[in-house]
């Protein structure tokens, strides 16, 4: 199984509000960068974009170290939070709504097929990949500001 790393990262200019995402993904000596955004959106929809359009361009199940500054993503997925939601019918513990039910759907689809490794880096630390990632999404959210 191939090792690929990815790096990801989203922003939103009011939130909700224009927002983008970035990500780099490395394997070897390859690297491809990949952003977007959205003129109505939130950070968390523009994080969880970055990871779900990440893995979706991996074209065989892959071992994947994939860093990320949103404790949002990483604790849901690690902690097991995401698939309660899911078993739950997308509600948290008060019986409150889970937010984004369908992108956490398309990102657990994908973490059955690829093997995950989490890393949680601190944002605008000076972390390069994150910067980058960072820089693209603020790029892209640009786009759709006013």
């Amino acid at each position: 199984m191939k090792t690929v790393e990815i790096f990801t990262d989203g922003a939103c200019s009011g939130n909700p509000g224009p927002g983008g995402w970035g990500a780099i993904l490395r394997y070897g000596k390859n690297v491809k960068e990949l952003s977007g955004g959205s003129a109505q959106t939130t950070n968390n929809r523009m994080e969880l974009t970055a990871v779900i359009t990440a893995l979706g361009a991996l074209k065989e199940p892959c071992k994947v170290v994939l860093t990320s500054d949103s404790k949002y993503i990483i604790d849901a997925v690690t902690k097991g939070w995401a698939e309660k939601w899911r078993k739950n019918g997308w509600t948290r513990g008060n019986n409150e709504k889970a937010l984004n039910p369908d992108l956490w759907e398309k990102l657990l689809e994908l973490l059955a097929v690829h093997d995950v490794e989490f890393v949680w880096v601190k944002g605008h630390a000076g972390h390069k990949e994150n910067e980058r990632c960072d820089a693209l999404a603020v790029e892209q959210s640009k786009k759709y500001s006013h």
